[in-house]
């Protein structure tokens, strides 16, 4: 009885069942790859698109608190504590800033609220995210940024 042997495998010579197969996974990790760099790009746009937000924000809240005028300041008068924000001269004055900027331009959908609690003016500021690579219903979403600011006065 002899035993049959399978022919020895010469280099370069590629068995019939398996034609094919490194170009499948040659497009497979294609496709992976593709799929990671789209991944990184998005997530990149949205972190900047929400550090953009942050500095309008603080911008806005800044430009908001620098807006110290009223009968209230000027009664009740300065005594070292948070100096009271009027919320009307706050929102005008953080929606000049905002235009002054062109965030309206650069952020369209941007909305603005502004609040005034307890002697500090609070921005928040929303907008839809704007990415790069869109994959409909899985991309879609908002990117917000809020801010204080307070106006002390230290009197020595």
């Amino acid at each position: 009885m002899t035993a049959s042997r399978a022919p020895a495998a010469r280099p370069g010579v590629v068995a019939e069942h398996e034609a094919g197969t490194v170009t499948v996974l040659i497009i497979g990790f294609a496709v992976v790859l593709i799929l990671l760099v789209g991944v990184v790009v998005d997530a990149s746009a949205g972190y900047l698109q929400r550090q953009a937000l942050d500095s309008l924000a603080d911008g806005a809240a800044l430009a908001g608190a620098n807006e110290v005028r009223g009968a209230a300041v000027f009664n009740g008068g300065l005594d070292g504590e948070r100096v009271p924000l009027a919320t009307d001269l706050a929102t005008r004055a953080v929606d000049a800033y905002l235009r002054e900027t062109g965030a309206f331009a650069d952020h369209p959908g941007l909305r603005v609220a502004v609040r005034v609690r307890d002697d500090a003016l609070e921005v928040t500021l929303r907008a839809p995210l704007d990415l790069p690579i869109t994959v409909a219903g899985l991309t879609d979403g908002e990117v917000g940024a809020t801010a204080a600011a307070a106006v002390t006065v230290n009197v020595t």
